[in-house]
């Protein structure tokens, strides 16, 4: 027997016609933000990034593939990992469609991780991807945006982070989000301290004159609009329901949780 309220029909339209202005509030609002996000002034890059990718040597230019916009999912896949971390993966699993359609509305996407790119193949091919993903193994691009932090970094006490500086320190006391860090380092072979060198985030680029500019950044909980499962989870009758880290990698629900 549901211990959720149970009404009417008549009373379930009222309470739904009620939500719905507050959706439309919530639609309005998202509108508002995303035209603050165009108006964000440009910086433009002059620092000569490579990457490696499956077509070879490529420039940050050359990541355009002929259009003016570009898109990196900053994907947690450090040098040392065996695996890509689980949340990124989740993530990354809604990939594969919208970057077709992103390219003929002139935005390539792509994800890019410091993990050499015979790592990145492997896992990717692992995971049925199609999506661009190349490695910025040896390159300052994680880094600069964020994406990475240096041990040296980590050591300080001063991790810069969304915006904010925080003290990653290891050998503290744990933060309070450390299990699910622990039980994620551990899926994806590495002990905390090196999992925690990478970190989720989406930069957006434009190219414009043949000259380069960032456009935009965000990280941490300013990606979760872009990680699909949630957005569908946030309509279904429980929401997230999640007391406990429930998600694994798309081919690892019928196998060991800790692999």
């Amino acid at each position: 027997m549901t211990d959720h309220k149970v009404g009417t029909r008549e009373e379930w339209l009222a309470a739904s016609l009620e939500l719905l202005e507050a959706e439309k509030e919530h639609t309005r609002r998202g509108d508002e933000v995303a035209r603050m996000r165009q108006e964000l002034p440009w910086v433009r890059i002059d620092k000569d990034y490579r990457f490696d990718t499956d077509d070879g040597p490529a420039s940050l230019t050359d990541l355009f593939r002929g259009n003016s916009q570009l898109l990196v999912y900053h994907f947690m896949f450090g040098p040392d990992y065996t695996a890509g971390c689980p949340s990124c993966s989740a993530i990354a699993d809604g990939f594969n469609g919208s970057v077709t359609h992103l390219a003929h509305h002139d935005v390539t996407m792509w994800a890019i991780s410091r993990a050499p790119l015979a790592k990145l193949q492997a896992y990717k091919q692992r995971m049925g991807w199609s999506f661009p993903w190349a490695s910025s193994y040896g390159s300052d691009f994680n880094y600069d945006f964020r994406g990475s932090h240096t041990p040296e970094a980590m050591q300080s006490g001063a991790t810069e982070y969304n915006f904010a500086t925080s003290d990653w320190r290891p050998g503290l006391v744990a933060p309070p989000d450390s299990p699910w860090i622990k039980l994620f380092a551990n899926r994806s072979g590495v002990d905390w301290p090196t999992y925690k060198q990478e970190s989720p985030g989406l930069s957006a680029f434009a190219l414009d004159d043949g000259d380069v500019y960032h456009t935009y950044s965000a990280y941490a909980r300013g990606v979760d609009g872009i990680w699909g499962m949630y957005q569908l989870l946030d309509r279904a009758p429980l929401g997230r329901n999640e007391p406990d880290i429930w998600w694994r990698r798309h081919d690892e629900y019928d196998g060991d949780s800790d692999a």
